[in-house]
């Protein structure tokens, strides 16, 4: 038996018990009886063994690299006409399949390969499986927000700028020509538990990566494509209308992202 395995039944032995009453001692003869004991229960175990699993699930594909495994099978090479171009990121790439949202540029020869929650990190151990092997003309990055927010750990700026060159030259050595997306603006106008998203994904941060991006974009031959100042407010933050949760782009979101990453893509491919 594994570690796992082993781990998770001595999570389970450790509820069962916790829930399962304690037979008093039997009292001397004669003695008062104590009145009989309420059942104890623990949710907060049961809690814990459920984060424990759901973590050695991540842990054993902590990429996510089976996410795309069987659709990236199914994709054909490209015709030597096409202008195959992926989206690589993080949930708001991902989201953009959903149907609310209008689709993903339908018509286009466009490949979705967001991964909700994924750190720059992450992205680049899939790189080549999700975008290499795909063969695009082109590749739009869209990361860095999860990075700051620390969803696998406390990130650096400098780390973060280092998984993005990374992918950028890995992108060049494969002549597929880059987009860097902004990383997109977040608000406090929704605010839910347990911290607003200015608290977590400080917006002096998110800046000062763009600008960044921006920089390194300039001095590599890449495109940067700038969501950010089209999406915020006379306070810098993004624009109420265009988000329900103060992070991920709504349907009027996506409608001023899509003609941006056309534009960004026209001037890659040229």
């Amino acid at each position: 038996m594994t570690a796992r395995p082993l781990i998770a039944m001595m999570f389970v032995g450790t509820v069962a018990s916790a829930q399962t009453p304690a037979q008093p001692a039997a009292a001397p003869p004669g003695a008062t009886q104590p009145a009989a004991a309420s059942t104890a229960t623990c949710p907060e175990m049961a809690t814990a063994l459920t984060t424990l699993l759901a973590r050695d699930a991540r842990m054993r594909d902590w990429a996510e690299m089976a996410r795309y495994r069987d659709a990236n099978r199914t994709v054909p090479a490209p015709a030597s006409s096409e202008a195959r171009v992926v989206f690589m990121g993080d949930s708001i790439t991902d989201g953009w399949q959903q149907p609310r949202y209008g689709g993903f540029f339908p018509g286009k020869p466009y490949v979705d390969r967001g991964i909700s929650g994924q750190t720059t990190p992450q992205m680049l151990l899939r790189f080549r499986r999700d975008v290499i092997d795909l063969q695009p003309k082109a590749v739009v990055i869209l990361a860095g927000t999860n990075d700051i927010a620390g969803n696998t750990g406390p990130m650096t700026n400098e780390e973060i700028q280092g998984n993005l060159a990374s992918m950028s030259e890995l992108a060049h050595a494969h002549k597929i020509k880059v987009v860097f997306s902004s990383i997109t603006p977040v608000s406090e106008y929704h605010v839910r538990p347990p911290a607003p998203q200015t608290t977590t994904r400080p917006m002096e941060r998110i800046k000062a990566m763009n600008e960044w991006i921006k920089s390194y974009a300039a001095s590599h031959g890449d495109v940067y494509l700038d969501y950010f100042s089209a999406m915020i407010d006379d306070k810098g933050l993004m624009r109420a209308e265009l988000t329900e949760d103060d992070l991920h782009p709504n349907a009027k979101g996506y409608a001023i992202m899509g003609p941006l990453a056309e534009a960004a893509i026209a001037r890659a491919l040229k």
